[in-house]
């Protein structure tokens, strides 16, 4: 089901203080994709994830699903959560621990009366699907937490509803656990088909589950894009930098030339991926630690070749993670791990021009 979100505001009155959670939020999820909400602590993501469910009430605008106004300021229209049709996976699972497996994912159809053969079908074929098969009759507290996050998960599902909602649900996994289940939830959610609605801080979580995010600051939506659009392609220096590490330049616009834009910086003039900004206007050069190249040997004329000198060294792994200083400039850069690099080295680099983004100050 597609979800549209007109004008919607949320205020909340605190020591005589006014807080804005949401700013005139205006947003549309299609439906069957896996849309997330994402953005830093307090900006208002999961305000209104609550607010699509119906556990709070916005202040102004209207919120419809499947083209059925839940809530509407104007039109007094307020349909109880119970009655929207959605199903929701929390933070901290909130599964009954006294209750066994099969009891907490059955809990949703035994509240609506279900009769008794219909809810264990439903309650075996959930398990089944989570992969959960076998373990109906064991403690919900004595699972691991990435089975209790399937329990939880199959509880939001055996419903059968039409949009299917999650406030951070991985975020008291451990990190190997949370890439594993992150995996499992992607897969889980390609197959159902449903609209689902992610809210996460974590940028890694959201570029791997999403087909849409939206990246929110200050209870204001600042841009909505596909993952490769909002990571390679921001438009906004906010979303550049939130969304992965990034080397963020002051630059003037100097040119439009032969399709590229090109600035004056702390790193020379570069020569980055077109943009429609005026010449002469201030402007931030965005550039991704994995992009900056280090050229080997002698440094032949090249397109934004630039010169500096590395000051820090650290080896993580797959890569050196290095800051390399030009100028009044520090980059962090990756470096193969191979490379016979030292601290204090001069190195030489290339920027490709398609990885180098201009946003909005």
């Amino acid at each position: 089901m597609e979800i549209r979100i007109k004008g919607v505001s949320k205020y909340y009155y605190a020591e005589g203080k006014t807080i804005k959670a949401l700013d005139d939020v205006n947003l549309v999820i299609p439906a069957n994709h896996i849309f997330t909400l994402l953005g830093p602590s307090g900006c208002g993501k999961t305000t209104l994830l609550r607010c699509i469910v119906g556990l709070e009430m916005p202040d102004t605008g209207e919120i419809s699903i499947g083209g059925d106004v839940v809530w509407s300021k104007a039109k007094n229209i307020s349909v109880p959560p119970e009655k929207r049709g959605l199903g929701m996976v929390f933070q901290t699972y909130a599964i009954w621990p006294h209750m066994n497996v099969f009891d907490n994912v059955a809990y949703p159809l035994q509240v609506r009366n279900v009769p008794r053969d219909v809810i264990r079908q439903r309650v075996e074929k959930t398990l089944h699907f989570v992969q959960l098969e076998g373990f109906e009759k064991r403690p919900a507290t004595k699972l691991s937490g990435g089975q209790q996050q399937r329990v939880a998960l199959a509880r939001a599902l055996v419903a059968e509803p039409k949009v299917i909602l999650f406030d951070e649900p991985l975020s008291n996994l451990d990190a190997k656990l949370r890439e594993e289940t992150r995996k499992e939830l992607r897969a889980f959610l390609g197959k159902l088909q449903i609209t689902a609605v992610y809210v996460t801080h974590d940028r890694v979580e959201a570029l791997a589950l999403s087909d849409s995010i939206a990246v929110m600051r200050a209870g204001k939506i600042i841009e909505v894009g596909t993952p490769k659009k909002i990571y390679f392609d921001a438009d906004h220096r906010f979303v550049a930098d939130f969304i992965g590490r990034a080397n963020l330049v002051k630059a003037t616009v100097r040119a439009e030339e032969g399709g590229f834009t090109i600035v004056d910086s702390g790193l020379g003039a570069i020569t980055c991926q077109h943009r429609d900004v005026a010449i002469g206007s201030e402007a931030t050069l965005c550039i991704r630690p994995e992009f900056i190249r280090i050229v080997r040997g002698e440094a032949a004329a090249a397109s934004n070749l630039v010169n500096g000198r590395i000051e820090t060294l650290v080896f993580v792994g797959e890569a050196y993670e290095a800051e390399i200083r030009v100028g009044d400039e520090l980059l962090l850069a990756k470096i193969d791990p191979e490379a016979q690099l030292n601290e204090g080295d001069a190195v030489s680099f290339t920027l490709d021009p398609a990885h180098c983004l201009l946003v909005a100050i």
